[in-house]
């Protein structure tokens, strides 16, 4: 491209150049020639009142040697020789005599200038003028040599000109070039810095803007994978359960088996999905951007557009479900729901995410006897799931919040609570409860009222919840 760049400018600049050259040479000769011819017509007419007062050979002479025209002034008088060195050819002298005429013309030496001159008695002198060939083209090659020099410089420059704005244009689009195959390659830290024209700063702008959104899409669709995985142990603590239960039997060990087979390969999923890109760490983000539609399935922190659930009913029917697997394990359960309405705006799903995965995180990581409490909460701008238990607690609440950083477990439910919360504009907070083991506060705020339909009342059920609370 550069090349290309620098070969139009050349021809461009070539044909300009050469289209004012030449008519501006040939200009120039003309002018020349017409300056001499002029001066030389004006040294004759000068010579001309002279020659009616006197017809002194030394008079006329001592007149020209004071036009600086003594070797080409020549004087034809009648009956006379001329004075001078005559070049005229005869028939030209004999003409300007006899018609008394003005011949200005070329001839094969240089250029002739006659001017008869009307003496007394009807007489004629002729005034001869001869430019020669030398004085016709004087300073001409000068002023050709100093044109085309102007012109090679003016072809130079141009060509200099477009090297250095096709360069600009060629680094440029080298490296969009180079990012792009980079990003291709995998390096999702490829990116380039705008420079050059309009269009390709535009062009770097837009690629860099690629390139990032690219990354953000990257790392949603991994926490997508490493969500869905971990809401995969909830039925897999079900089938521990049962297979506990069904200890003894020829099933049993092929059951917990296949279940710890699962589980291992459910935790390698979650593993890989946690691995950092190779951009290094990004934001998280979540699901339900402009150009993320994500998989039909919801996760927590991605609701759809408008989703609108009732928070406590979502959570009466998952603590239903757990409540079979405390029975089993001889866990004291405890329930209390709010009796007002609970609007949320998040889809079911989202809000039995977060359910399954704090009581979840309870079953494996207390032991069974251990009892857990949970309590939806309405206040004035806000609905508080509260989910706690008398096991050992968090030590470390806020490592904990952090995703993938719990020990022991892969430190996605915690994290799938908070973003759950955060996209409602609430948050998530951990302490230590009354019942001495972790207290878990997930604070979702109140989605804006419906303008109509209808607003069920969930009736509010208390089960064995300790007192004094």
């Amino acid at each position: 491209m550069r090349r290309s760049l620098a070969g139009v400018a050349l021809a461009v600049t070539s044909m300009v150049a050469l289209s004012f050259l030449i008519p501006l040479a040939a200009l120039v000769m003309s002018l020349v020639k017409e300056q001499s011819v002029t001066a030389a017509e004006q040294r004759a007419a000068a010579l001309a009142p002279v020659l009616t007062l006197t017809t002194d050979p030394s008079a006329l002479r001592e007149s020209a040697a004071s036009l600086d025209a003594t070797e080409h002034l020549v004087v034809h008088l009648p009956g006379a020789p001329a004075i001078g060195s005559s070049r005229a050819p005869a028939a030209l002298l004999e003409r300007a005599q006899r018609g008394r005429e003005s011949i200005s013309r070329q001839i094969p030496a240089g250029w002739i200038c006659l001017q008869p001159v009307v003496l007394p008695g009807d007489r004629v002198a002729v005034i001869e003028n001869f430019v020669p060939e030398a004085e016709l083209t004087r300073g001409v090659k000068a002023s050709w040599a100093v044109m085309l020099l102007l012109a090679v410089g003016l072809v130079g420059g141009s060509v200099l000109v477009a090297d250095r704005l096709g360069a600009k244009v060629v680094r440029s689009s080298k490296r969009l070039a180079q990012a792009s195959h980079a990003l291709g390659e995998g390096n999702l830290d490829a990116r380039v810095e705008p420079m050059g024209p309009r269009e390709l700063r535009d062009a770097g702008v837009a690629f860099n803007a690629m390139a990032h959104r690219m990354t953000e899409l990257l790392a949603v669709e991994r926490e997508l994978v490493a969500d869905l995985s971990h809401r995969l142990r909830t039925p897999l603590t079900a089938l521990h359960l049962a297979s506990e239960r069904m200890a003894g039997s020829p099933e049993s060990a092929r059951v917990e088996a296949a279940v710890g087979a699962l589980e291992t390969e459910l935790q390698a999923i979650i593993a890989a999905a946690r691995t950092p890109l190779a951009v290094g760490p990004m934001g998280h983000g979540l699901r339900g951007t402009d150009a993320d539609p994500g998989p039909a399935h919801h996760t927590p922190g991605a609701p759809a557009a408008g989703p609108r659930c009732e928070a406590a009913e979502v959570v009466r029917r998952r603590t239903a479900f757990w409540a079979v697997l405390a029975e089993q394990q001889d866990r004291p359960c405890f329930l209390e729901l709010t009796q007002e309405p609970a609007p949320v705006s998040l889809p079911d799903d989202d809000i039995a995410a977060v359910v399954d995965a704090l009581i979840g995180n309870v079953f494996r990581h207390t032991p069974s006897g251990t009892p857990f409490g949970v309590r939806v909460v309405r206040t004035a701008q806000a609905v508080e799931l509260v989910v706690e238990d008398a096991g050992p607690g968090i030590p470390d609440p806020d490592r904990a919040q952090s995703r993938g950083s719990s020990t022991g477990s892969s430190g996605l439910g915690l994290d799938i609570a908070r973003r759950a919360a955060a996209v409602t504009g609430g948050s998530m907070r951990i302490a230590r409860g009354p019942l001495g083991g972790a207290h878990i506060t997930v604070v979702f705020a109140l989605a804006p009222p419906v303008p109509s339909g209808r607003r069920a009342r969930i009736s509010r059920r208390r089960t064995g919840w300790p007192r004094g609370r």
